[in-house]
């Protein structure tokens, strides 16, 4: 990556949305612009789990604004990351839909663990390189990650299921502020993290530092009042506390330091951190600079170095796990790419869905691991679930699907093969499967595969299907299996 190069990452998080734009420079990433809305997402979740049309629109319309100021950036610039209230929205793909056509960049959906993943990284890259062993804690709207690390390195990391925006709305619903309502968050909110402290037990770190809103909302707030700078401590939680009681509404609070869209969720911010205080005996917690959308600026910067994109580890990672055949892994990598660069779009997006492509290859057979009865199934049912750093969850289920039909019937594919892109990947894919079907690479890959209009032709050279009859009879069984399909796809098997 060349020095001057701008970066942007954004933040959709169950309270606010966030916009940092860097310049990268030798390694480092100087703060160009930092934008921050207080959106609220998060309290538009319904029982049923769906986003409100309410809160959908404020979405919108803040990443509209974003928009605005990202004008003239390129896809490979730009990192927009998606937290728990879109992990758990039903009507998700509604929002993201519109969302990316108003931002105009790809957002992913993470999981827990990416999320802190990229939340230890945006943490480590902006505090001095050391050995102490450090816990991180992120008090988000509606998750709380928690991640064990040293220097660069995170060793443990853990996504649990409570917040500021919930525990306002569920334990504070009128903010009101007593002495029962903080006992009963409180417990709650130790009763979901109790299992943390197997986890990350307080034997094995030295220093507990604090991540993004809550704690650094908190620390503004102490150091405002009197209390130490950059510091959180046990005594000024208690004086925060006294205060809120005394005022008996969030509402009445008159505190230095208490910004206004910080107020409706203080209460629920608080009584986790306390909680966690309590739970792994801290006595003083130092707000962290670094968060999410640190860690993806930095992610993108390893994207683009050779050998640097965490999924590529992640993807050998799962191979081996699994105990993919490393052998047939390669070749059906190799041919499945060698055919999808046929009729690739020329496009500057190519690389980068060949690699996908190659990864698909490189865990088709990890359903094997399980049963090699309806191993494509299992390997799907796999990626869909599993924890792959450097991933989104789209990413993920996109693999998944792309392992599930790689050989069978394709009517299980009906969606996915709605989309002209994953209609290629997926053919190249069976196409490779079903050619190294003797475990072996192919002596001659010189076939034409060609595409037109909804239309793939295969042309085999002179001899082939004399030579490879087997080979020629599975083809003839794959032109049948996308007749039912919209997709047409013919072979000129000589």
């Amino acid at each position: 990556m060349q020095n001057g190069t701008l970066l942007a990452a954004i933040d959709l998080g169950s309270n606010s949305f966030r916009l940092e734009i860097g310049r990268y420079h030798s390694g480092h990433i100087e703060r160009v612009e930092y934008l921050k809305e207080t959106v609220r997402q998060g309290n538009g979740l319904d029982a049923e789990k769906n986003l409100s049309m309410a809160a959908m629109q404020r979405g919108w319309e803040c990443l509209a604004r974003f928009a605005e100021r990202l004008h003239g950036f390129k896809k490979h610039q730009v990192r927009a990351v998606a937290t728990q209230t879109l992990r758990e929205a039903r009507n998700r793909d509604e929002f993201l839909r519109r969302a990316q056509e108003v931002l105009g960049f790809p957002i992913e959906v993470v999981s827990g663990h990416e999320e802190a993943r990229l939340i230890y990284q945006g943490v480590s890259r902006l505090l001095p390189h050391s050995d102490e062993r450090r816990l991180v804690v992120d008090i988000g709207g509606r998750s709380t990650e928690m991640i064990l690390g040293v220097g660069y390195t995170a060793e443990t990391l853990e996504s649990y299921r409570l917040g500021s925006v919930a525990w306002s709305t569920r334990y504070f619903p009128r903010g009101q502020f007593t002495s029962a309502a903080l006992k009963t968050a409180e417990v709650a909110a130790k009763a979901v993290l109790d299992e943390a402290l197997d986890r990350f037990p307080p034997t094995q770190w030295q220093v507990a530092y604090g991540s993004s809103g809550t704690v650094g909302a908190i620390a503004d707030m102490l150091g405002s009042n009197g209390w130490a700078m950059g510091l959180v401590t046990r005594p000024g939680l208690d004086w925060l506390t006294d205060r809120l009681l005394k005022a008996g509404q969030v509402d009445n609070l008159r505190l230095d330091g208490l910004k206004d869209d910080r107020r409706p969720v203080l209460a629920g911010g608080l009584s986790v951190l306390r909680a966690i205080f309590d739970l792994f005996g801290i006595d003083q917690m130092m707000p962290a600079q670094g968060a999410l959308r640190h860690g993806a600026l930095y992610d993108l910067i390893d994207r683009e170095s050779d050998g640097g994109d965490v999924r590529e580890r992640t993807v050998r990672w799962l191979a081996q796990r699994f105990s993919a055949d490393e052998g047939q892994a390669r070749r059906v990598g190799e041919v499945a790419n060698a055919l999808f660069s046929q009729i690739a779009a020329p496009d500057e997006r190519d690389g980068r869905y060949s690699q996908k492509l190659a990864w698909a290859a490189q865990l088709h057979e990890i359903g094997t691991h399980i049963s090699h009865e309806r191993s494509h199934h299992h390997g799907a049912y796999i990626l869909d679930h599993v924890d792959a750093p450097g991933f989104s969850l789209r990413e993920l289920h996109r693999m998944s699907q792309l392992v599930l039909g790689q050989r069978g019937k394709l009517r299980k594919l009906e969606e996915p093969l709605q989309d002209e892109l994953f209609a290629k990947q997926l053919l190249c894919l069976r196409l490779a499967v079903l050619l190294c079907h003797a475990r072996q690479m192919p002596e001659h890959l010189d076939m034409r595969l060609g595409y037109k209009a909804g239309a793939f032709r295969l042309s085999t050279p002179p001899g082939w299907a004399k030579r490879y009859p087997q080979s020629a009879w599975l083809l003839g069984e794959e032109v049948l299996a996308w007749q039912k399909t919209t997709w047409k796809f013919s072979a000129d098997i000589r």
